[in-house]
């Protein structure tokens, strides 16, 4: 799988805390068109059951603890987020879900483009067609 888990930059100091950042096209190979987030979610909900034929995505949880599981249609990996210093980088093609673990978890997104809804896969069978016709590799 090509989906790669980061560690975000970040800078400490003892007396006022820490502050992580990371930069399109340098810590994440693509420009950021839209962030968004998801809260309030009760632990143990699953979300996600889709995946996009062409948005890249930056996914990391700047305070608690989601499981994210992604499919490439033959193999499942789970990357546990748990760690404003942690980030999860997701291809395009690829199948994800999300486990919330920890009471008001925050899941933050930053995405390669601005929503669109003909971007989705949102049907499990059809992204398994795509995924054995190995879509994810076009250009």
């Amino acid at each position: 799988m090509e989906n790669l888990l980061i560690d975000i930059k970040s800078v400490n100091t003892e007396s006022d805390g820490g502050l992580s950042f990371f930069e399109s096209n340098k810590d994440i190979p693509f420009d950021i068109k839209r962030i968004y987030y998801i809260y309030d979610v009760p632990t143990e909900v699953k979300r996600g059951f889709h995946a996009h034929k062409k948005l890249r995505q930056l996914l990391w949880c700047p305070y608690g603890h989601i499981d994210i599981l992604i499919n490439d249609g033959k193999n499942i990996k789970t990357y546990t987020l748990d760690s404003p210093k942690k980030g999860l980088v997701i291809l395009k093609g690829y199948w994800r879900e999300m486990i919330w673990k920890k009471e008001n978890s925050v899941l933050c997104v930053a995405a390669s483009d601005y929503y669109n809804e003909d971007d989705y896969i949102r049907n499990y069978e059809e992204f398994l067609k795509y995924a054995e016709e190995g879509f994810w590799n076009e250009k």
